[in-house]
């Protein structure tokens, strides 16, 4: 048996290694446009933001009720460091109630303004309860003015302030006037002149209070009372509750949500009376988001961020494709399949914007591994390393749905999807036999 040795002229562009650089270059260089991509999503997320400013602005921001407070005045005198001038200033005692009780039904409703959406909101609310007014204890704080005594209730945004509102003060209606007199603990809202000339020492003093109000996304309330009970009742079906407290109970369905709160002055960070700036009253704030799920922005610019992991797995199947069948398949075509790969997620940002993610994944996922099999088949020209092709994007661009369904445990699943990747990778690339020289052994 004779060994012959034939020798072959070194052609470095045939070489494995190059080739295996030059797809590695080229991968590095396709994340220039996944980039772009993102920028693209990160705008078109922005401008989604500025249409809800809009809206706010026209509609009403998000709103935070804040009391009823009760303001009694004092009049305290002062002097000023630099004249020894004598004045009289005016300060505020404030009075939470002892019981508050807050009836809400939110109307929800979806505005549109081009392809952009935002949540607003209408809600018709029954504030109730009582206020114990004992003068010996308010002795404390020196001679107050009862004659000058407001009621104020806390409104971010004013604007948002729809229909008739009523104040009764133990049955006896109050004239609303906008502001606020006392600007102590909230900058915004209503409040109207109370009666207290002539009452007893000691008094429990009813209210009844009928406010609509309408705002975008959110409403929230302060329980200022020394027990608080609020009841949030509306026929949206995600909502996200917020705030420092959540619901004792709630109820969810298909037909909207419920939620009751019960919350006590021992939950809270102020007393029940104090005068000027001493506390702050709007800390512990409740509430409800009318949360629009899964934002279609934030799932593509999730997927984005796996695109290079695509472009990768894609690469080593031809590559192990190539090398095990023998198969030769230019640079040119390897960058012809990734950038269908990378317009993907553009494609998927463009149709989620009008058919919502979970279609436009399922539109932009079948035409990209549509058109890169077909692809595919006329390069190999085999049906079964076609259907490799095929099954490993299936796989993908299941894997990655399932991923940006998932919350809590993404980033789990995520890693061990890609650990059982890389397991598959290495039991492959070993049965891979890769000649680093270019000589080949004939036998006689």
């Amino acid at each position: 048996m004779i060994i012959q040795e034939e020798q072959k002229e070194f052609n470095w562009t045939e070489s494995f290694t190059v080739k295996l650089a030059i797809i590695g270059t080229m991968t590095l260089l396709l994340l220039i446009p996944l980039t772009m991509i993102k920028s693209i999503i990160k705008e078109r997320e922005n401008n989604q933001v500025e249409v809800e400013k809009t809206m706010m602005e026209q509609w009403g921001d998000a709103q935070e009720i804040t009391g009823p407070v009760l303001h009694i005045p004092f009049y305290k005198t002062v002097i000023r460091k630099v004249t020894e001038e004598k004045l009289v200033v005016k300060k505020w005692v404030h009075i939470m109630p002892e019981n508050l009780t807050i009836d809400s039904n939110i109307s929800p409703n979806t505005r549109y303004r081009g392809i952009y959406k935002t949540t607003v909101f209408h809600s018709e609310m029954n504030i109730a309860g009582h206020f114990l007014l004992d003068k010996e204890q308010l002795k404390k704080y020196g001679d107050l003015d009862y004659s000058d005594a407001v009621l104020s209730i806390g409104i971010t945004d004013n604007r948002g302030i729809k229909g008739i509102t009523e104040i009764k003060w133990n049955t006896t209606p109050l004239e609303i006037e906008p502001g606020l007199k006392c600007k102590d603990l909230v900058s915004q809202g209503i409040s109207a002149q109370v009666p207290l000339i002539g009452e007893s020492t000691n008094k429990d003093c009813d209210f009844n209070i009928k406010l609509n109000v309408s705002g975008t996304k959110s409403l929230s309330y302060c329980p200022n009372g020394k027990t608080t009970t609020i009841q949030l009742s509306s026929s949206w079906t995600d909502p996200k509750f917020t705030g420092s407290f959540l619901p004792n109970k709630r109820k969810i369905t298909p037909e909207g949500f419920q939620a009751e709160y019960e919350i006590t002055h021992l939950n809270r960070s102020f007393p029940q009376i104090w005068q000027e700036k001493d506390y702050a009253i709007n800390d512990r704030t409740l509430g409800v988001e009318l949360f629009i799920p899964n934002n279609h922005y934030q799932k593509s610019l999730r997927s984005a961020k796996y695109g290079i992991l695509f472009i990768i797995l894609t690469t080593l199947v031809f590559l192990f494709i190539e090398l095990s069948k023998k198969k030769e398949i230019h640079m040119l075509q390897y960058l012809l399949v990734s950038l269908a790969l990378v317009l993907f997620f553009s494609i998927l940002t463009a149709l989620s914007e009008h058919l919502g993610f979970n279609l436009a994944y399922l539109c932009a996922s079948v035409c990209t591994i549509a058109l890169i099999t077909s692809y595919s088949k006329t390069l190999l020209k085999e049906n079964q390393l076609t259907l490799w092709v095929l099954g490993l994007l299936t796989i993908l661009y299941t894997f990655l749905f399932v991923l940006l369904q998932l919350q809590d445990y993404a980033f789990l699943a995520g890693n061990i999807g890609l650990f059982v990747i890389l397991a598959v990778i290495m039991k492959a690339s070993s049965k891979l036999k890769l000649n680093t020289t270019n000589q080949s052994l004939k036998i006689h």
